[in-house]
């Protein structure tokens, strides 16, 4: 049985495609790509179709992760075959979790930086898309160290499922 993953921030061409592709690369690396699918989308339609933007691109090719990508809108109609929804700010989560359908569904949704115990308070992956370069570094920065909290997590999942 496979274990279904979506990332989710507004437009889907910052934060998810870029937490997509880094946690796509742990689940390789933990030999269970056959075990976990990782795909991302958007709480916004206004990028449907766009590749990932140039910035995260950039910065996941310079440190090694694929960067293939196109926008889409997240579907409420696909809780039911997600188990776990991954938002990137708070404020994704509460929309997320208004669009649920029902409360098992609601409780799907988790904040990706809730995974870093080093993140303390702070859940909140900054949305770059209006700064510079460096914010793409951050944001990297940020779902990398989540990355591995998550992984254990859903190491777990998986685990459970098969046993």
């Amino acid at each position: 049985m496979t274990y279904r993953v979506c990332f989710v921030c507004t437009g889907n061409i910052c934060r998810s495609p870029m937490a997509e592709s880094v946690f796509r690369a742990r689940v390789a690396e933990a030999g269970l790509d056959g075990l976990v699918e990782v795909d991302s989308a958007g709480t916004d339609g206004w990028h449907e179709g766009d590749g990932a933007d140039p910035r995260t691109v950039t910065v996941l090719r310079e440190n090694g992760y694929e960067a293939g990508h196109a926008a889409r809108r997240f579907d409420p109609a696909w809780f039911t075959r997600l188990d776990l929804v991954i938002a990137l700010d708070s404020g994704h989560r509460r929309a997320l979790r208004r669009l649920a359908p029902t409360e098992r569904d609601a409780d799907k949704v988790r904040l990706l930086r809730s995974y870093d115990p080093a993140a303390g308070d702070d859940l909140d992956v900054p949305d770059p898309y209006y700064g510079g370069a460096e914010g793409f570094d951050e944001c990297l920065e940020m779902v990398e160290a989540a990355s591995t909290g998550l992984l254990a997590a859903v190491r777990e999942q998986v685990e459970g499922q098969a046993a």
